[in-house]
């Protein structure tokens, strides 16, 4: 069986860094990482579709997986044309590249495109209603993806993404709880982690089912923590003893963009499509923070 060309993007994040970790000895697949800039890696610009399409048609990709994202919450509340132009714009022309050449897609969404009010976990076919630039541009992402290509398009939608590489929260509380005597941590916004290495293994899985199974899809790892909760296991999983950790409100922490109180995302479609088990996110943290 021939292996399947694919393509990823932002392969310098946390999530391109695990798809190359995990695709590492997989000869099921040909892949060629790419991002803005880095070390063994193709440079691709996604905005720029002429060059979109030189690689695409180039090397014959059948899949592209995008990684890439404008992740800076706060910072898209003033710079949303900036991040539009990465989780929307971007998203089109990488869709439609994919259309002309016949491949399909993988994209990664978020929690944010849901406006967090809610209390039961989200299904992929609750209505949407983000409330920060962030959200309202990886939505716009979405639909672009889906008018583009429709069933050959995958969206995996995410939350609270950590791994060993990049900023991401794991890492903050572990720096911060080793060198502040106290931290205050919010405890009323729940929502289930998401290693990264386990979101990796989810996409790997939905290319190589015996089938494409195209549409919306949530991924995290199983289970609900505040952040408060997650901080207090990072810690004592890491054997941090000397930071004394308090749980706030959001209101004490006044931040640009909103974040949602409830982003507790429903896998049980992603689970019976692909008849997979999900991790439990204190399982995979114990597991990142080894490697740590």
């Amino acid at each position: 069986m021939e292996a399947t060309n694919i393509l990823i993007t932002g392969a310098n994040g946390q999530l391109g860094h695990e798809m190359r970790n995990v695709l590492a000895d997989d000869q099921r697949f040909n892949a060629i990482f790419t991002d803005v800039a880095g070390d063994n890696i193709v440079m691709l610009d996604i905005t720029d579709e002429a060059a979109v399409e030189q690689i695409i048609s180039g090397h014959s990709i059948q899949v592209i997986v995008n990684c890439a994202a404008y992740t800076a919450v706060d910072a898209a509340e003033d710079n949303e044309p900036l991040a539009a132009r990465l989780n929307a714009d971007a998203v089109g022309i990488l869709a439609r590249v994919a259309k002309r050449h016949g491949a399909r897609m993988v994209h990664v969404s978020t929690d944010y495109v849901f406006d967090g009010q809610g209390c039961i976990p989200y299904t992929e076919e609750m209505p949407t209603c983000p409330q920060s630039a962030y959200g309202r541009t990886k939505l716009d992402g979405e639909r672009q993806l889906l008018n583009a290509l429709g069933d050959d398009a995958v969206i995996l939608r995410t939350a609270w993404l950590y791994s060993p590489y990049g900023k991401n929260f794991v890492k903050t509380m572990l720096a911060l709880g080793k060198d502040k005597p106290a931290l205050k941590v919010v405890f009323d916004q729940v929502g289930s982690p998401t290693c990264a290495r386990d979101l990796a293994r989810a996409i790997v899985t939905v290319m190589s089912a015996e089938q494409w199974h195209g549409g919306i899809y949530h991924f995290s790892n199983e289970g609900v923590i505040s952040w408060y909760d997650f901080t207090k296991a990072i810690h004592q999983l890491a054997g941090i003893t000397t930071c004394d950790v308090q749980p706030c409100h959001s209101n004490e922490f006044p931040a640009k963009a909103h974040r949602p109180a409830y982003s507790v995302l429903d896998k049980t479609k992603f689970k019976a499509t692909f008849g997979v088990t999900v991790p439990y996110w204190l399982d995979s943290l114990k597991d990142t923070l080894k490697l740590l």
